[in-house]
């Protein structure tokens, strides 16, 4: 009875084994999809600015709230990338050289029409997208590194204020719905 109940559980081990790599081949196929068909969406979870004014500020708060990562996951934060059109809505902290008087001046929102992706993929699987806005007066390139599991890391370099780094995933594009 003993030597059935160790091959019952090195079986099962085996089984569970077997199944999470399955599951692991699954999402890079999946993320190497996506980004082979230039059609996703970057979901912001979290921001980590550069500007040590805005980490000291951070840091002053109490609680947990006093940290230098800020909380973006269920605020819609996104970049949004399809044929021919890129959608941006990302919050910006940190330091502006050329503020705008509007609040939505201050952060990232833009939709541009004309701009230059290239995507190249590294030795350990990994993605790296640059994305350079022609039509956008304030950003100079976008990065986005997406990990084989579907993880990625956005950067944005603008030209007159500090670079930002936000931590999310990518999915693919929700469908739109004509009226």
């Amino acid at each position: 009875m003993k030597k059935y109940i160790k091959i019952l559980s090195i079986l099962s081990v085996f089984v569970f084994l077997h199944n999470c790599n399955a599951q692991g081949k699954a999402d890079s196929q999946i993320a190497n999809n996506l980004i082979n068909s230039e059609e996703f969406t970057f979901h912001a979870e979290r921001a980590l600015p550069m500007n040590q004014d805005v980490i000291n500020i951070a840091m002053s708060m109490p609680n947990p709230a006093g940290q230098r990562i800020f909380d973006l996951s269920g605020q819609g934060y996104s970049v949004e990338i399809r044929k021919n059109v890129l959608d941006v809505a990302l919050p910006y902290f940190g330091r502006t050289f050329n503020p705008g008087y509007g609040t939505t001046d201050n952060s990232y929102r833009f939709t541009s029409k004309d701009y230059t992706l290239t995507k190249s993929q590294s030795k350990k699987g990994n993605w790296i997208i640059k994305i350079k806005p022609n039509d956008v007066k304030n950003v100079s390139e976008i990065f986005i590194d997406v990990s084989k599991n579907g993880k990625a890391t956005t950067s944005i370099q603008s030209n007159d204020r500090q670079p930002i780094t936000y931590n999310g995933y990518i999915s693919k594009n929700e469908e739109i719905k004509e009226k």
